[in-house]
């Protein structure tokens, strides 16, 4: 979606004219937006990182930073940051330690604890709970990609009967205000352990998919970082807001959230096969494949605990 240009202490993003399903950046009244919304959303994690919104001109003499010519685009400006930095190179290097995590959870939860609260319409919610299942399913059983189909349904069977029959508590979720407008895209790779911890690259272009429940949220970090040999830092996390995000391990829902997670990014892997000529082909199947695996083990886990729910119904 954009080019990222290093030039010294700055990092200077430019949006790229594309156009689609899930955004529009088509003309430059559209990018002059999506740059300025990503300045204003990023400093609210990463305040000294994001600078600054400039136009690209067009002289003469060639393109120019804040130049006299006409504006032909517009440019997030960025504070360089050290690449080695961030919790994902801390988990490759198995240099990271618990003091860090704890940082980390304390960002987060201060983050959460004054984002602005999103009303939703609870029976509207579960319906796109419904679609987001069976778009993973349309493109995960499509035969061509050579996945596990029946893992892929196990999985789905278990989101389906956990989304029906614990439907009161994601509507109890959202009449108790839990969701806010999120990061939207916490992974790993996008925290850095300096002081103070520093989040960038919020998912900006799209408010309705920043409308977060906070403990699907931290099961999408849970769930990246496991991915790259963290649990440890994933668990420690999850303890530390497991109060303030009101997060009960025998209701189900983080497990519910996080296989959810894991078989969206199974789609998202895959999916890249689609592309006309898609960059490294070799590497999205074996990348869905390891989601797979994770939702698989949560959605047994659930499955579990939706089971132990059948069995003391009858005397409940």
């Amino acid at each position: 979606m954009s080019w990222v240009f290093m030039a010294g202490e700055r990092v200077y993003k430019l949006k790229k004219p594309v156009r689609f399903a899930y955004l529009d950046f088509s003309t430059l009244d559209r990018r002059a937006v999506a740059c300025r919304a990503e300045y204003l959303l990023n400093r609210r994690l990463a305040p000294d990182v994001y600078l600054g919104v400039v136009p690209l001109t067009l002289s003469t003499s060639g393109l120019a930073i804040s130049g006299e010519g006409p504006v032909v685009d517009w440019l997030v400006v960025m504070r360089r940051l050290e690449e080695n930095e961030t919790l994902e190179a801390a988990l490759h290097g198995g240099w990271l330690r618990s003091s860090q995590v704890d940082r980390v959870a304390a960002t987060l939860g201060a983050f959460y604890a004054h984002a602005p609260r999103v009303q939703l319409e609870p029976e509207h919610y579960l319906i796109t709970w419904q679609k987001a299942l069976s778009d993973n399913c349309r493109v995960l059983f499509d035969a061509r990609l050579g996945l596990p189909q029946g893992a892929v349904e196990r999985i789905a069977q278990v989101q389906r009967r956990f989304s029906m029959k614990c439907s009161a508590l994601l509507r109890e979720r959202i009449r108790a205000r839990r969701f806010v407008d999120a990061h939207g895209d916490l992974r790993p790779e996008h925290i850095w352990l300096r002081e103070p911890v520093t989040i960038i690259d919020c998912l900006e272009f799209d408010a309705k998919l920043r409308a977060l429940d906070p403990l699907d949220e931290i099961s999408f970090l849970h769930l990246e970082c496991e991915r790259i040999g963290g649990l440890w830092a994933a668990e420690r996390i999850r303890r530390r807001l497991a109060h303030a995000l009101d997060d009960d391990a025998s209701s189900g829902l983080f497990l519910f959230y996080r296989s959810h997670r894991a078989m969206l990014r199974a789609r998202l892997s895959i999916a890249h096969l689609f592309d006309a000529h898609p960059r490294t082909p070799e590497k999205w199947p074996r990348l869905a494949r390891i989601y797979l695996r994770l939702a698989a083990t949560d959605a047994a886990r659930l499955d579990r605990i939706l089971g132990s729910r059948r069995k003391v119904q009858p005397n409940g």
